[in-house]
């Protein structure tokens, strides 16, 4: 029987990490320090003022993009994370969430409208993502400790990675779905290749950019919580500390923290979608 030797795949990734780590882990660690002090100030800064002060600038946010029940909503669920004595841990995700969020769209923004105007960069960025959509979340963490050790950098770094996909696909796809004719029409009247994009394309696909942006964030909350594994701290840190001490009390009061903070953020983006939907027509 003809034995066939075992592909070393793992043995190549381990060399190829350390190569990397080894060529970039000066840079990475002056980065990791420097959003590590940034996330600290940043909650430390919303720590200082307080939390009732918050609450209500809070619900006078999403009363002015949602409405007023969903500002009660706001007011009621953040007074509850408040009382369970979760106000930090909630802000520290919060801040978590928000930071990757803007990297994974400043990154994904781009190459999604790249994907959506060149047939070429369409055939190599979506096979990525595909890979990227596919691969389970605790692969993500593996890679994050190298380079930026144990802490709120790099959940960062992996969330941002697992949480890209969406914005990437979904600005193509936005893009990729305004009427032919309009686009034609700006050709007509000799629209550049860049005025058309920032004049008639982008802005029809907000509402389809912001489902993506919806997504993003909800995979971010997600990967947050799971990236407690690797010491960051907020929510996911709380759920973290419940299964290892097997509370399920504390668990559930986590878990429920989570899902007001999802629910909260999906509505915002939410309206911030209708309202770029309502902009074209006026």
């Amino acid at each position: 029987m003809i034995e066939i030797p075992r592909l070393p795949l793992a043995e190549w990734i381990d060399d190829g990490l350390d190569a990397l780590t080894g060529q970039f882990a000066g840079a990475t660690k002056v980065v990791s320090d420097l959003m590590e002090t940034g996330i600290e100030g940043t909650v430390d800064a919303l720590m200082w003022l307080p939390p009732g002060v918050t609450i209500l600038l809070a619900g006078l946010l999403v009363w002015r993009l949602t409405g007023i029940r969903t500002a009660l909503f706001a007011l009621a669920g953040l007074a509850l994370l408040w009382n369970l004595g979760l106000w930090e841990a909630t802000l520290q995700t919060l801040v978590m969430v928000l930071i990757a969020t803007l990297i994974a769209v400043s990154v994904g923004g781009p190459l999604g409208i790249l994907a959506a105007l060149s047939p070429s960069a369409y055939r190599i960025i979506f096979p990525v993502l595909d890979f990227m959509q596919t691969m389970p979340a605790f692969v993500y963490l593996i890679p994050a400790i190298p380079f930026f050790g144990l802490g709120p950098v790099a959940a960062i770094f992996s969330t941002v990675i697992f949480a890209m996909p969406p914005a990437i696909r979904l600005t193509t796809l936005g893009i990729r779905q305004v009427p032919a004719d309009l686009v034609e029409a700006a050709d007509a009247f000799g629209a550049t290749r860049r005025q058309k994009l920032w004049k008639v394309q982008l802005p029809l696909a907000v509402p389809t950019i912001m489902a993506g942006i919806n997504q993003t964030i909800m995979l971010a909350l997600s990967m947050v919580v799971i990236a407690a594994m690797i010491g960051a701290q907020g929510l996911g840190g709380e759920v973290w500390r419940a299964i290892q001490r097997n509370e399920a009390g504390m668990g559930f009061e986590a878990g429920i923290a989570v899902v007001i903070l999802a629910m909260l953020l999906d509505r915002i983006t939410q309206g911030i979608g209708r309202r770029g939907k309502e902009q074209p027509n006026t």
